[in-house]
């Protein structure tokens, strides 16, 4: 038989009433977060990816992690290639909420998070990445789909270029990017036009058939040392920075030739093979014939 015709199921008012209890709840015991859209810079047709892609925009809203006692995943794993963190994140957020605040300024066809972008935590000053969107949970309650349900792992930085303008986040880059530093010459090109330059613009040096193109990270006008991200050549080739050619900030229009040009490797300045060697040297015994097995 059909439905009892004496009641109505999923009133328009009803639901209106749910969907604002879930955002109440959700502003009472969530978290606030920065969404942060991914910009596609140079997708790979190929593999249908996008390594240097931009997070240039950030968006405060409100979540809910589901996670109570810990993240979930596999945690902090050792391999043969190092330490891996896996930690993993389910973020709840309301349709209305992220719609207002995030989806109205986005693409028109973009009606829901996309994969790919991140979601930043300040409470654990940790980034997620979204693995998964899930639409339909809770399952039609009401004949309503009032959130979406988001499923993260923690972000692994890659190159991105982050220009969102908060600092917790822009640091990311500073700390993560592979850098060039260059000393400049404070006398410029005669008119000491090297202390012009601006944080966070692009510079570049033109060559025959190329130009070497970078953004400024660091610029420290005392000294003339400059720190220089995301470096690339425009013909795709790999180059380097000259201390012959004058390097051109694209904002400021200030000009310096360096005269030095350093490649920093803080991550192998900071390797821990002696403590991991005297780490080993108390348990394993190479004198003798099989030092893993028995004696």
């Amino acid at each position: 038989m059909a439905t009892n015709p004496f009641f109505k199921y999923g009133q328009r008012s009803e639901s209106n009433l749910y969907e604002s209890l879930v955002i109440e709840a959700i502003k009472m015991y969530g978290q606030d977060v920065y969404y942060l859209p991914r910009e596609i810079v140079n997708k790979d047709k190929i593999f249908g990816d996008d390594i240097p892609s931009r997070f240039s925009s950030s968006y405060k809203l409100e979540m809910y992690i589901e996670n109570t006692d810990a993240f979930d995943g596999e945690g902090d794993i050792f391999t043969k290639f190092g330490i891996e963190l896996r930690d993993q994140a389910t973020f709840v957020v309301s349709r209305k909420r992220w719609k207002q605040l995030i989806g109205n300024n986005l693409d028109k066809n973009n009606f829901r998070p996309r994969e790919g972008d991140i979601i930043y935590l300040p409470m654990s000053q940790s980034m997620f990445q979204i693995m998964k969107v899930e639409t339909e949970t809770p399952f039609y309650q009401l004949k309503d789909l009032p959130t979406f349900r988001l499923t993260t792992e923690l972000f692994e930085y890659s190159d991105e270029d982050f220009d969102t303008e908060i600092d917790d986040i822009d640091n990311i880059e500073i700390e993560g990017a592979y850098t060039y530093q260059l000393t400049l010459d404070s006398d410029g090109t005669g008119t000491n036009s090297s202390t012009g330059y601006v944080l966070g613009e692009t510079v570049l040096q033109t060559f025959d058939s190329y130009s070497m193109k970078g953004e400024i990270s660091k610029w420290n006008d005392s000294d003339y040392t400059m720190d220089i991200v995301h470096s690339g050549a425009t013909d795709g080739l790999l180059h380097s920075w000259s201390t012959t050619k004058l390097l051109v900030g694209q904002t400021s229009e200030a000009k310096a030739t360096p005269s030095l040009v350093t490649e920093l490797q803080n991550i192998q300045a900071d390797a821990q093979n002696k403590i991991f060697d005297d780490f080993e040297s108390d348990f394993l015994d190479f004198s003798e014939s099989n030092p893993f097995g028995d004696i």
